[in-house]
């Protein structure tokens, strides 16, 4: 399987480790991978702003460069939602429904594709309190919702019970979205800042060190809330500890 991987233009300006762990993980998992080095924005900024025509520019480009591989892998729930839901500014070409049919985010790739369950070389002696997206929990479905009343599962946390040493806390209330929401943050701050918090003491008070999750822009804006607050408690990306990282 050829694979194009995709680094989130935050990630790559702020947490370019979160790209690098992907990469090594695939690999390491014997997957044939390429970086696209002419890669951008898949356009999500500008469409969750309302401007959409904007994002032609960058989903065509986007197109381009992954439409010749079998599946496009990236570490962000709410970049793979928009490439699935929202590519609707350029022509809906072959190759546009291809990379919109191909692209995943990696815990659902390496959950439902590659289906791994064990990373024997992943050791992580901490307790850490998960964090799903509300785009990857209520739109691409890697857990249960418990608005739904369904039973329990977590594609994170499946993934997670392969590695060494890893103890789970669960905060009261699991999976309630954390105030981040994009522009969000920024047309209601005060209100963001809040769910922020709340959320960080939520895991706090549970007992975790770590906060982890499949999304760098929900724990970049947990990470400032808990700064500023003084709240004890650090953040990592689930592609460095199934890659091996111990912090």
């Amino acid at each position: 399987m050829k694979i194009g991987l995709f680094v989130p233009c935050y990630i790559d300006a702020f947490y370019p480790g979160v790209g690098i762990a992907t990469l090594e993980l695939l690999e390491r998992l014997g997957q044939d991978v390429t970086y696209p080095t002419e890669q951008t924005c898949c356009g999500q900024p500008m469409t969750n702003a309302g401007c959409v025509s904007d994002s032609a520019a960058a989903e065509a480009l986007f197109v381009k460069l992954f439409s010749g591989f079998d599946a496009i892998v990236m570490p962000s729930g709410s970049c793979t939602h928009h490439v699935r839901a929202h590519f609707d500014a350029i022509e809906q070409t072959d190759a546009v429904r291809h990379v919109r049919a191909n692209t995943y985010e990696l815990v659902e790739f390496l959950h439902d594709v590659l289906k791994v369950r064990d990373f024997p070389w992943a050791e992580f002696p901490h307790t850490v309190g998960l964090h799903n997206s509300c785009s990857s929990l209520r739109a691409l479905r890697t857990a249960s919702m418990s608005e739904l009343g369904e039973p329990a599962f977590s594609k994170p946390k499946t993934l997670l019970s392969g590695v060494k040493g890893i103890r789970f806390a669960t905060p009261a209330r699991p999976d309630e979205c954390c105030g981040f929401g994009g522009t969000f943050s920024v047309t209601e701050e005060a209100v963001s800042a809040r769910m922020g918090l709340d959320k960080v003491r939520d895991h706090f008070h549970a007992g975790a060190e770590y906060i982890v999750s499949a999304d760098s822009s929900c724990m970049m804006h947990q990470q400032g809330c808990a700064e500023r607050n003084h709240v004890d408690i650090r953040f990592i990306h689930i592609a460095e500890i199934l890659n091996g990282a111990r912090q």
